[in-house]
């Protein structure tokens, strides 16, 4: 059943989901045309369970090893595009993901010609309700570093695993350079600017149950922060050196040095005058703040332009 002429698949990444993996499956709505539910080598029943709950629509895969949730999608996309999916949605294995707002994210991809339609649970003043402070800090936090690499400003929520991609911006993804762990959805977003893909934010809520998080912070906040950092100099190198040389990697290449050369400076003549060697020129202080000043105005020309780049 093709929904608005679209054949839709949904994947299924799953890892240690035996206990919630039936009900997903079984919830899929009529809308939905092929379901892959992708074991990543789960230690538990996983696969044994999504095989026994599958109908006609749903293909069970598992994994040999364990590549992470990045992989399991990734296998997933793979499979719908030789099936012949027109859109490809993800839905987690925990049930999270509510099958009754699939078309609210199917219609910006059928209807405006959007390439990826994402959801957003942080939508609401109610959005935070019950999260530990350190928890809503963190979610502001890597949202703002997420922007800011993937040069979508009106993005929000970046790990919600809740995507929509049209096949046509699915062809274009370079799937084997994809991250596979839990960096994987930043990662997808800074590719999708790359590739000047048009993303929307849809306001869906999540569900959430009894399920547990496998995720260890101490080793998932650092491969974060390491595929942000690769991933905004990767966008900068592709959209505005290589493939266009554009103002913005003009300002960038003139503002960063002459703000390096500032703070270098600045740096050098606080450190020369607290050793007592004797006082510090006019000239050197000028030398210090100018070029810094100047810079930081060059970068932030190029900052705005980048903003207003963003694909739309």
């Amino acid at each position: 059943m093709l929904y608005k002429g679209l054949k839709v698949a949904v994947v299924v990444p799953a890892f240690r989901e035996a206990n919630h993996i039936a009900r997903v499956i079984e919830s899929m709505p009529a809308a939905v045309d092929l379901v892959f539910v992708v074991d990543d080598s789960s230690p538990d029943d996983t696969y044994a369970v999504a095989v026994a709950a599958s109908d006609a629509r749903t293909h069970v895969t598992r994994h040999e090893v364990n590549l992470g949730v990045g992989g399991a999608i990734v296998t997933g996309h793979r499979l719908a595009l030789e099936h012949g999916a027109d859109v490809s949605v993800v839905m987690a294995g925990d049930g999270q993901m509510d099958p009754d707002y699939l078309p609210a994210l199917l219609d910006p991809i059928a209807d405006d010609g959007y390439g990826f339609a994402k959801a957003n649970r942080l939508y609401s003043s109610q959005s935070f309700a019950g999260m530990p402070a350190y928890r809503v800090f963190g979610n502001i936090v890597l949202t703002f570093l997420t922007k800011v690499s993937s040069g979508y400003w009106d993005m929000m929520d970046p790990q919600n695993g809740y995507t929509a991609i049209s096949r046509t911006a699915l062809e274009r993804l370079p799937l084997d350079r994809l991250a596979e762990r839990y960096d994987f959805e930043n990662d997808v977003l800074i590719w999708l600017n790359i590739l000047n893909v048009r993303v929307i934010d849809v306001p869906i809520p999540a569900v959430y149950g009894d399920e547990v998080s496998s995720i260890r912070l101490h080793k998932v906040v650092p491969r974060l922060l390491a595929t942000l950092f690769r991933g905004f100099w990767r966008r900068f190198w592709f959209k505005y050196v290589l493939w266009s040389f554009s103002p913005i990697a003009l300002l960038a290449f003139v503002g960063l040095p002459l703000l390096i050369l500032g703070v270098v400076t600045g740096v050098w003549a606080v450190a020369y005058s607290a050793s007592g060697s004797g006082p510090i020129s006019t000239g050197t202080w000028l030398l210090a703040v100018a070029p810094s000043l100047v810079g930081i105005q060059l970068l932030l020309q190029a900052f705005v332009l980048d903003i207003q780049s963003s694909p739309r």
